[in-house]
């Protein structure tokens, strides 16, 4: 019988009208927003139970823990609710409550940390990863599994190829993991060798600077969720990126605004970031095909967010 999580994937590839007018090539938007717990983070969610199911390493019942923003733990709801298993989730603070609320609302057993950087005891990677020790849990491991990248570098880029017929100069995705920009970007490098792979990065993020020159730069404060890093994720391979681009939260919070008001995208504040990027790569260099952007994830979990309403 057909799973609900055989609808994972194979999102909508669309224009961008009004907010990409004036740009010297087309800007296309991957409705990640589309997947059906609401983010590209179902991608993942599915891959990794699968890997660990066929390794033998989990079995209904069982009890997975992840460390999320939000929108991995919500894609695995969704699996270990269809597979049977129970979950938690490890948040940090800085994310918000629509998403703490959706979790619970699916049985999650959800733990809130304080906002502490990667190396401190109370980071939500370090208290998931305590905790599958010292419960026997299982660690999906989003930040280290390498079955993060796999899953774009074998589903999410060969769709864009697809669907764009590849005829595409650019891709642009911010990073939280770096599953995506990494998977899709060793994916279309294969095939293109030639095309522009770009992260769009938080102001106060340092992987911009780690991209450009191997060197992380400062650590400073930033409101969007769910992308940007202190130091960069085990699995993300810079190499295969060729620019960033820096994104402020106000830029970001107003471009994803624009992309729900004028494009009736329904989108978080991860989009809006990935967008203004885009955009500055659309319209500021001379492109033969169109730019791809990555729409990470739906408008629902920040509904209660100031900047949402603003």
């Amino acid at each position: 019988m057909p799973s609900l999580l055989d609808a994972v994937g194979r999102t909508p590839l669309v224009p961008l009208g009004r907010v990409a007018a004036g740009c010297k090539v087309p800007v296309l938007a991957k409705c990640e927003q589309l997947n059906p717990s609401g983010s590209v983070k179902d991608r993942i969610a599915v891959a990794i139970v699968d890997d660990a199911e066929r390794r033998g390493l989990i079995h209904p019942g069982d009890t997975l823990v992840e460390a999320t923003a939000g929108n991995t733990g919500l894609g695995l709801a969704l699996v270990c609710a269809a597979r049977g298993y129970r979950l938690v989730c490890v948040l940090p603070e800085k994310m918000s409550l629509d998403k703490r609320g959706a979790l619970q609302t699916l049985g999650v057993q959800v733990i809130v940390t304080p906002n502490r950087p990667p190396g401190d005891a109370e980071n939500f990677q370090a208290v998931a990863a305590r905790l599958a020790t010292e419960n026997g849990w299982f660690l999906t491991d989003q930040f280290r599994n390498p079955v993060n990248a796999l899953a774009h570098e074998t589903t999410t880029g060969p769709e864009i190829f697809e669907q764009t017929g590849g005829e595409l100069s650019a891709f642009v995705a911010g990073a939280g993991t770096g599953g995506t920009i990494t998977g899709v970007g060793r994916f279309l490098k294969r095939r293109l060798p030639n095309v522009r792979i770009v992260l769009a990065d938080p102001i106060g993020s340092a992987l911009a600077d780690w991209v450009e020159r191997g060197e992380l730069g400062a650590d400073g404060p930033y409101a969007i969720e769910g992308i940007g890093a202190s130091r960069p994720p085990e699995i993300f391979d810079r190499t295969v990126i060729d620019r960033a681009v820096r994104v402020s939260d106000e830029e970001s919070f107003a471009m994803c605004r624009r992309l729900i008001r004028e494009e009736g995208r329904f989108v978080g504040g991860a989009a809006g970031t990935a967008v203004g990027a885009a955009l500055r790569i659309a319209a500021g260099a001379t492109l033969a095909g169109p730019v791809v952007v990555i729409l990470p994830d739906a408008w629902d979990r920040y509904r209660s967010c100031k900047w949402m309403n603003a």
